[in-house]
């Protein structure tokens, strides 16, 4: 029975999860063929940039998840329909500030990364664009969040495949049939954000309308609600700007090698988080669940749901390895037809090969750390991996390995986050019942 429920909220999460790398493998592919590498780079450096931008949101969407899971294992209409009214307000005041900070994020973002000058030309189109979609980016983590704390999985599937699928018709109708480049990508995105924001509008009124009756405006700011809301959130948000940081310093440092290197280098990213979405199906059951159990004092049922969780979360990254390895350049050959940038990815495919299962640990955990809203383990778990292992192997290793100091540095760091998490488990979410 519980392995059905996690299923049933998994597989939706996995297929709308693997159509986000589906989109940026599109858009790779897309701009992989074209005739000049820095395209690609551009849409690399670009996607890093928005990744440190809206993945520092990130918890809007997850700490919302467990908050409201909560509520929900609690039978607790008002707190429930609160916290995505907070989340929401949230969303629109950091968008404000994205758009009226963009021209100095923008330059500062220059400042920080070494890229050639027909790269940064191209990335900043891209940027200058995108920029546009945060209300829309932001929006949809927060009503999505909401949707999984409340045990449903199906609304933002669909949402997910509908934007992700339109965002696909774009981007190969901007770049194939009217011959734009980057530009066309980044237009293709804000169109579709702004699309899935309005059917997660009308899903939510039309399912929820019930449950919308339970707001009181004078329960938006009442203290301890919000109290714990940003205290959750405030770790998530260290977390994850560790997490933007690790990253991000990965393809900046993947730029200063090259074009053809930061090429190689995005593309196998690409490969990792293709995993990291599947996988994350099951992180999102587990948020679901153990939210919910939490919520309600159900404590067996929480280790049984870590515990199937990490049987299937594990299960997909083994697979997965063993898929990277048997079909390594024909998976290549799907994002680009530049045999240089090939014959470069195929030099550093060992690190994508071991990739999914080392980080299936970690992503599991994350997302029952989540739902027990034990985000502070979790926050301090990160920083001990980002700095105490990510920067330390990448620096040691940097002037005997190159580039592939870079991939040893972020496997390492995969593995410190799921040793440290399994290290702080007994203590935070499998107490005794």
């Amino acid at each position: 029975m519980l392995n059905r429920k996690i299923l049933n909220l998994a597989i939706p999460n996995i297929i709308s999860n693997l159509s986000v790398p589906l989109l940026g493998a599109v858009d790779t592919a897309l701009v992989g063929h074209l005739e000049e590498a820095y395209y690609l780079g551009a849409i690399a450096l670009g996607g890093m940039i928005f990744n440190f931008i809206f993945w520092g949101f990130g918890f809007l969407r997850m700490g919302t998840t467990g908050l409201t899971a909560q509520a929900f294992g609690e039978e607790n209409k008002n707190e429930s329909i609160m916290t995505l009214a907070r989340a929401l307000t949230v969303a629109g005041l950091f968008s404000l500030l994205l758009l009226l900070l963009q021209v100095w994020i923008a330059d500062l973002s220059f400042w920080l990364v070494e890229a050639s000058p027909e790269v940064e030309h191209y990335t900043r189109i891209y940027f200058n664009i995108r920029i546009y979609t945060a209300p829309a980016t932001l929006g949809l983590y927060a009503i999505n969040g909401w949707f999984l704390g409340m045990q449903n999985a199906r609304y933002p599937m669909i949402v997910t495949i509908v934007l992700n699928a339109l965002n696909i018709a774009l981007d190969v109708y901007f770049v194939y049939s009217l011959g734009m480049h980057v530009d066309g990508v980044a237009w293709g995105t804000l169109i579709a954000r702004y699309t899935g924001l309005l059917l997660a509008v009308v899903l939510l009124f039309t399912r929820y309308r019930a449950w919308l009756s339970g707001y009181v405006h004078t329960l938006l700011l009442e203290m301890e609600a919000l109290k714990k809301f940003f205290f959750v959130n405030r770790d998530i948000f260290i977390r994850t700007l560790c997490l933007i940081f690790t990253f991000s310093f990965f393809t900046a440092k993947s730029a200063s090698f090259g074009d053809v290197v930061l090429a190689a280098n995005s593309i196998l990213l690409q490969l990792w988080m293709i995993v990291s979405y599947g996988t994350d199906g099951f992180a999102y059951a587990a948020e679901s669940l153990v939210g919910r159990h939490t919520g309600s004092g159900q404590q067996k049922r929480v280790k049984l749901t870590v515990k199937y969780c990490f049987i299937w979360g594990t299960g997909i990254g083994l697979l997965a390895s063993a898929v990277y390895a048997v079909f390594n350049v024909h998976i290549l050959q799907i994002f680009t037809d530049q045999q240089e940038v090939i014959d470069m990815a195929m030099i550093y495919f060992l690190w994508t090969v071991a990739g999914p299962l080392v980080s299936s640990f970690s992503y599991i955990w994350d997302g029952v750390f989540i739902g027990a809203t034990a985000t502070g383990p979790m926050r301090d778990a990160m920083i001990m991996a980002t700095l105490g292992c990510f920067l330390p192997a990448y620096f040691i290793g940097v002037p005997f390995l190159d580039n592939h100091a870079l991939w040893m540095a972020l496997t390492l760091f995969m593995i410190a986050r799921g040793v440290t998490l399994t290290c702080y488990a007994p203590r935070h979410i499998l107490r005794a019942t």
